[in-house]
């Protein structure tokens, strides 16, 4: 009975602790789960955008995603990392806290990374295009006042 309940106890602190990892880990969206509306092609599709300017954002996004590529899989990594800290028998407070610490300064990279990227991307269009983009975009539960929270879910979802 007591080596059930051991094996139990942790397959749920296994769920606990990674459940938020995929979260904002992503499901394969990108910088678009976030709040970042420059990686949502159907806002990018409402644009007209010349072949110049998709040509433009094309190469920003490929260099903006070679960029941030080792960001994310150190944070893949620590995140894994985090979680065998936690399976440990006794876990060590400080390395756990020193681990979190890390992964909130990679995310908090990241997230500058993503904000830059996203004033580049608008930089290329011309003002009609912006004020269509960002109505998109709040319309669809982006921006400031409907920003998303980690996994792509929040107000802005009640939107749709």
């Amino acid at each position: 009975m007591k080596k059930l309940l051991a094996i139990t106890s942790v397959l749920l602190l296994i769920a606990v602790f990674s459940t938020p990892s995929f979260a904002f880990h992503g499901r394969g969206h990108g910088e678009f789960r976030g709040g970042y509306c420059t990686a949502n092609p159907r806002a990018m599709a409402q644009l007209n955008l010349t072949d110049e300017q998709t040509a433009k954002i094309n190469d920003l996004r490929t260099a903006h995603l070679k960029e941030i590529k080792p960001l994310r899989d150190k944070m893949f990594s620590l995140k894994g990392d985090l979680r065998l800290l936690w399976l440990e028998k006794n876990p060590d407070q400080a390395k756990i806290a020193a681990v979190q610490k890390e992964i909130r300064s990679l995310r908090d990279r990241l997230e500058d990374k993503r904000t830059a990227h996203q004033i580049e991307v608008l930089k290329i269009l011309t003002p009609e295009q912006q004020a269509k983009f960002k109505q998109y975009c709040a319309k669809d539960g982006f921006g400031p006042r409907h920003g998303r929270g980690p996994g792509g879910y929040g107000p802005g979802m009640m939107n749709r």
